[in-house]
């Protein structure tokens, strides 16, 4: 290929990767004037300038990551594409969380209003719209039972575990974990995430795939995506993520210490940011009908957040000296008790229809409203 031949491929790759441009200028702004650009906080006009700038900016930079992560889905095909997905996801959870407690004073209860706001936004409002959608469009959809049932296998008694268990432990005072608690639910997460990979990607890979995938690997071999232009562009998104949500954290701060806001503002934040990412990709493919698809990410999701985060984080927190509060208040729990159960029968038959979309649609809005006025 020639230079001149080369150049309008370049110049392609520019117009598609312009986003990148705007998230490292931004994150260059805030390196360089950051008192400047803080000074004016309790300016409403100007807090919430910050706010849709620095959240519109990362979750912009969070799709690129996505965008890229679904390109290495291409090439590597099923189950292989949604882990990948799920993973790169969640690596934005785990250095975003350690970014905002390292530059905050010491928030003990973010990792649990994260792990907790990232269950219902995903089972309740996303997995209800593209059950919703999906049923508007096809009336009923199918997708892989034993897959399903094994993803919930693992979700349900790991959020049991690092979110109920610590309310009812008498070894420490308040919501929380001795070290030997800790290392237990640790490892019974790590452990738990290591397993469920072992049989998604070797030993039962059929569980998670589409009926139609071996049509779907034939068409992706005929034009597989180059490999490293897509890792390193994705590695490219992520960084400026990581520094700009560390950003983002003052004026969510500002609300939360200064404007007594819900102390779960935080955790909100955080989990929109992470998850909506992954939302369009599983509607989508709701909307395609192949909802066994928008399974294997919203329910992977939800399942690396909290075998990757919670042994992480409890990792971060022992070495960096700070507290963890995991335990949930009692609404919280009721929330979250209702929102596995309906899970679990929502996903027991092998087909939904478009009264199990309302239902979970309604249990995420119980959960907004109670965020708020709890």
């Amino acid at each position: 290929m020639t230079p001149r031949d080369s150049a309008p491929g370049r110049l392609a790759i520019v117009r598609r990767e312009w986003f990148l441009a705007v998230g490292i200028a931004t994150s260059v702004i805030f390196e360089i004037w950051p008192e400047a650009l803080f000074r004016g906080i309790a300016n409403p006009l100007w807090l919430t300038v910050l706010l849709v700038w620095l959240f519109a900016v990362v979750l912009g930079c969070a799709l690129g990551v996505v965008r890229h992560a679904e390109c290495l889905s291409e090439r590597l095909g099923e189950p292989f594409g949604t882990l990948v997905l799920t993973l790169s996801i969640t690596a934005i959870e785990v250095m975003s969380i350690s970014a905002v407690m390292l530059h905050s004073d010491n928030n003990p209860t973010l990792v649990r209003d994260t792990l907790f706001s990232v269950v219902m936004i995903v089972l309740g409002g996303m997995v209800g719209t593209s059950l919703l959608l999906g049923a508007i469009r096809h009336r009923e959809q199918t997708f892989n039972l034993q897959g399903a049932n094994a993803y919930l296998g693992v979700i349900v008694p790991l959020a049991i575990f690092s979110l109920v268990l610590p309310n009812v432990t008498t070894s420490t005072a308040g919501p929380t974990l001795s070290l030997t608690q800790q290392i237990m639910v640790g490892g019974m997460a790590a452990a738990c995430f290591a397993t469920f990979l072992l049989i998604q990607t070797s030993r039962h890979r059929a569980y998670f795939a589409q009926p139609e995938s071996e049509d779907l690997l034939s068409e992706v071999e005929g034009h597989k995506p180059p490999l490293l232009p897509h890792l390193l562009l994705l590695l490219a998104f992520m960084s400026p993520v990581v520094f700009l949500v560390e950003q983002l954290a003052r004026p969510i701060d500002y609300i939360i210490e200064t404007l007594n806001g819900p102390q779960i503002v935080g955790g909100i934040v955080m989990a929109v940011l992470v998850a909506t990412p992954e939302a369009i990709g599983g509607v989508k493919a709701a909307l395609r009908n192949r909802l066994q698809q928008s399974v294997n990410i919203f329910l992977g999701s939800v399942l690396a957040t909290i075998g990757l985060t919670v042994p992480v984080m409890l990792i971060f927190s022992a070495v960096a000296g700070l507290e963890l509060t995991l335990g949930l208040s009692a609404e919280d729990m009721v929330l979250l008790g209702t929102m596995l159960a309906v899970c679990v029968i929502t996903f027991s038959s092998g087909r939904t229809h478009l009264l199990q979309g309302v239902v979970h649609i309604l249990i995420f809005l119980a959960f907004l409203v109670l965020a708020f006025e709890g």
